[in-house]
């Protein structure tokens, strides 16, 4: 009776071997396509004032290639502290040179990637007609319940704005009037929604297809505040996202770029 259980074993054990084998090419070209897979998308941390531009662009390029592309948006202060702590991005689209050449002096991006792609262009909006003058002296005059702007902390653009109400000479006497958002993204909406009367946010925000714009605005002037060249870097050496960075540098990217109230510089 022993040996026979001992037999039934082994036959088991042939029978379940056998049928690893057989498994085994079906188990090995699933990984591959999963891998295949992976490698065709590019995940892409970008700047919360370029995610309009970034989706025609994203959407352009995979019309005419077989990548995905994977947009992850968010300000510039918070992609870097998950870049730092190991985020799988393959790309970053910054709101500034700052970040991206702090992620170069760490050795985190792949050598000779970073580049400018945009120049942002600071605007103080509101979604009222006539609520805003052609100087922005009503920054000054103080003569509203909110205004919002950016975390200076994280935004490259609220740092911005913090420097033109100081040039304004009105940071210290609006402190209490400040709402600010976590990123450009929201102070757009706190905007928007008329939460905030008025507020400091990217030209391309209201920049529409038609060229018209919605409430009133002052397009500041860029003497007033620090240039904000928007950088992206390649994070991941792969075929897929150096690709994209190709397509983001040609004419016809720029072009779009441009059209969303962006100022570029040619690339060779």
């Amino acid at each position: 009776m022993h040996r026979s259980c001992r037999l039934y074993a082994i036959l088991f054990l042939m029978k379940s071997f056998s049928s690893i084998l057989r498994l085994a090419p079906i188990v090995f070209g699933l990984l591959l396509v999963s891998s295949a897979s992976m490698a065709d998308e590019i995940r892409v941390a970008v700047a919360s004032n370029f995610v309009g531009a970034m989706k025609v662009l994203a959407s352009e390029f995979e019309d005419n290639t077989e990548y995905r592309v994977i947009l992850i948006p968010g300000s510039t202060g918070k992609h870097y502290a998950q870049i730092v702590n190991g985020a799988p991005f393959d790309l970053l689209f910054a709101a500034d040179a700052k970040r991206p050449e702090l992620l170069d002096t760490k050795g985190l991006i792949e050598p000779n990637s970073r580049f400018t792609y945009a120049i942002g262009k600071l605007v103080l909006w509101s979604a009222l007609e006539g609520a805003i003058d052609s100087d922005g002296e009503v920054i000054a005059g103080g003569d509203f319940r909110y205004l919002a702007i950016a975390n200076p902390k994280l935004a490259p653009y609220g740092m911005a704005a913090e420097e033109v109400i100081k040039a304004k000479g009105a940071w210290g006497t609006i402190q209490s009037k400040l709402v600010r958002g976590e990123n450009i993204a929201q102070t757009y909406q706190f905007v928007d929604s008329g939460n905030a009367e008025l507020g400091f946010v990217a030209y391309s925000q209201i920049l529409k297809p038609s060229g018209a714009i919605k409430g009133s605005y002052w397009l500041v002037p860029e003497n007033l505040y620090s240039p904000i060249e928007q950088q992206a870097v390649l994070l991941k050496n792969n075929e897929a996202a150096r690709a994209f960075l190709v397509y983001v540098k040609s004419d016809e990217a720029l072009e779009i770029i441009q059209s969303f109230g962006y100022g570029v510089r040619y690339v060779e």
